[in-house]
């Protein structure tokens, strides 16, 4: 009751907060220039591989069918929320003044939170092409035309940014009446509800609500399509068919199950488990590993992106 009271007497000191101090990764000044190295490489390699991929993507046209088009948009996805994040944690690993400006604050989680999303749709959009790829390959472009990849493509974008407003909309009206230091390396969710002075049982309800219903769908519309997907497999007659048919679902089975693993744990583990350090740990992950992992995984395991890599080598190197 205390402190309820004294939340209602903060919240006339709601707009004194005009910025927010991130805390980092670790406060160990020996670690910092260690961490600061490695995951300047792993930024780099994932600016590089990811727009790589897009251009390769672009510039042959082999590549220009539904699979590598919206794999194009996955790079894209990972390109956009891994920078939202990667620079400016990077930055504070050696900087003194650690602050994000309060918009700056709701930027980066908008950007973050519509991409992530985005690309958790995008994952069951592309199992569901590689179901109508193997299950009718005669009909696959009429199924699969430029009119309806752009439709999905547009629903893919459309959803992950309406999440995006919702969530940010909703957790930056709430009241910050002080301290103002976000134990993270960037602006997140849960420990930026733990500064607020208002009530945030709306946003946890709305957070559980509208992001189970997106994981619950995109897991759902994966698990779907790929049980079509073994049912159409097995009734190829000939062995190298149903071997071909499982390579090209294997980069992306790979994808999903690495980046849903991770959110999974991520955002549903058992409260009881929940630890901040790990927590880090666990956003690095998925904000900078995980989208430099996805162009390395299409671009081993895949014979087309392979030859398109050869063919350009071999193009630079006639020149």
């Amino acid at each position: 009751m205390r402190l309820l009271k004294q939340r209602r007497m903060d919240r006339g000191n709601c707009s004194s907060i005009t910025e927010f101090f991130l805390l980092g990764i670790t406060n160990k000044p020996g670690m910092k220039m260690t961490l600061f190295t490695t995951f300047l490489v792993v930024y780099l390699i994932n600016l590089l591989a990811n727009l790589g991929m897009i251009i390769l993507i672009r510039m042959d046209t082999q590549l220009h069918t539904p699979m590598y088009f919206f794999l194009s948009h996955l790079s894209f996805c990972d390109l956009c929320y891994s920078t939202a994040i990667g620079p400016k944690m990077l930055v504070d690993l050696l900087a003194e003044n650690k602050s994000i400006p309060f918009i700056g604050c709701a930027l980066q989680f908008l950007i973050l939170c519509t991409f992530a999303d985005s690309e958790c749709l995008l994952l069951a959009v592309m199992a569901f092409d590689r179901y109508k790829a193997i299950s009718n390959p005669l009909l696959y472009t009429v199924n699969m035309s430029n009119r309806v990849c752009f439709l999905l493509l547009g629903g893919v974008y459309l959803v992950g940014m309406t999440d995006a407003l919702i969530h940010t909309t909703l957790a930056f009206r709430l009241c910050f009446c002080g301290p103002n230091e976000i134990n993270h390396f960037f602006c997140d969710m849960p420990p930026l509800l733990l500064l607020s002075c208002s009530d945030t049982q709306v946003n946890e309800l709305v957070i559980f609500t509208v992001f189970g219903f997106i994981e619950l769908s995109t897991i759902s519309g994966v698990l779907v399509s790929y049980c079509y997907i073994i049912l159409s497999v097995v009734k190829i007659q000939s062995a190298d068919g149903k071997l071909k048919a499982f390579s090209t679902c294997a980069s992306h089975l790979t994808t999903v199950a690495i980046f849903q693993g991770t959110i999974l744990f991520m955002y549903f583990r058992p409260s009881s488990s929940y630890s901040l350090d790990q927590d880090k740990m666990i956003s690095l992950f998925y904000t900078l590993v995980i989208p430099m992992l996805n162009p390395l995984i299409y671009s081993l395991r895949n014979k087309d992106v392979k030859d398109a890599l050869a063919k350009l080598k071999t193009k630079f190197c006639i020149k």
